[in-house]
């Protein structure tokens, strides 16, 4: 099947990957007098303006704000990058892919891998924010890995397909811009998913898990939230869900990505 061929050779170009992960990491601030500091400033600095558009607003039904909506800002702020640069990451690459059986897959997951390492060295940072607050971390951190695993999958699957229909479509990296703008206050990142409205006829909870089931990123936030924030077990079957989607999506991925594969080259 093409998913697997597709995931098998991503596995056996692996040193590509890192490498060209490694020189996309140098190359983002290697002009900038912070350099590497922008890892942590970016997030702290789009926390802050959060905090203090938003705070006012949440300081009374959520505590310790600030760290509540960096709990949900950081994974999503791998997604919205990942996504926002895997889409144009092959239609940007003309002097990569006319290069003899250049793997086109590695680009897109460049883009996720590199953004990957960034929220991982941004962890010390979440860390360190919740100890400020006084919330010392639990045992239910070693859940990291699994939601990170689920995450991250979803977030390549959706990536792979971007990436590849923006090849033909130039418009596309456009519309994903303005999609990802409004998912953005449809995930739980700056509000609490308990206080999400009641729709038409529908009854608060129902409006809450309608959110869960329709939006993958909603289970991912929320996830994260459990982890660091509630210090509790994550709630397995939304995503679970989400798991399942990723599979789908990254078989319909793969399978455009196969059948365009030939035309990438020309089509740059």
């Amino acid at each position: 099947p093409a998913m697997i061929r597709n995931l098998t050779e991503l596995y056996q170009y692996r040193a590509l990957l890192i490498a060209l992960s490694i020189r996309e990491l140098k190359a983002r601030y290697r002009a900038s007098v912070l350099g590497f500091l922008w890892t942590f400033l970016n997030p702290t600095l789009n926390m802050l303006v959060y905090v203090l558009v938003f705070g006012m607003v949440m300081r009374a039904s959520v505590p310790n704000y600030a760290y509540y909506l960096f709990t949900g800002l950081l994974p999503w702020l791998y997604f919205s990058s990942s996504v926002l640069g895997g889409t144009s990451s092959i239609s940007d690459r003309k002097d990569l892919l006319t290069k003899v059986r250049f793997p086109a897959q590695v680009l897109p997951a460049t883009v996720v891998l590199t953004n990957l390492i960034n929220f991982l060295l941004s962890l010390p940072l979440l860390l360190g924010l919740g100890l400020f607050f006084g919330v010392v971390p639990s045992w239910h951190i070693v859940f990291l890995v699994p939601v990170l695993l689920v995450q991250t999958f979803f977030i390549l699957a959706v990536t792979y397909l971007f990436a590849a229909l923006n090849v033909a479509f130039r418009d596309l990296q456009h519309i994903v811009g303005n999609l990802v703008q409004m998912a953005f206050f449809l995930t739980p990142v700056l509000w609490d998913l308990k206080s999400a409205p009641a729709i038409g006829s529908l009854t608060k909870e129902e409006s809450q898990q309608l959110l869960l089931t329709f939006n993958p990123m909603a289970s991912v936030v929320a996830s994260y939230r459990d982890i660091f924030y509630e210090q509790r077990l994550p709630n397995w079957q939304p995503l679970l869900s989400v798991a399942a989607l990723s599979l789908v999506l990254m078989w319909i991925s793969t399978n455009v990505f196969e059948r365009r594969r030939e035309e990438f080259a020309e089509l740059v």
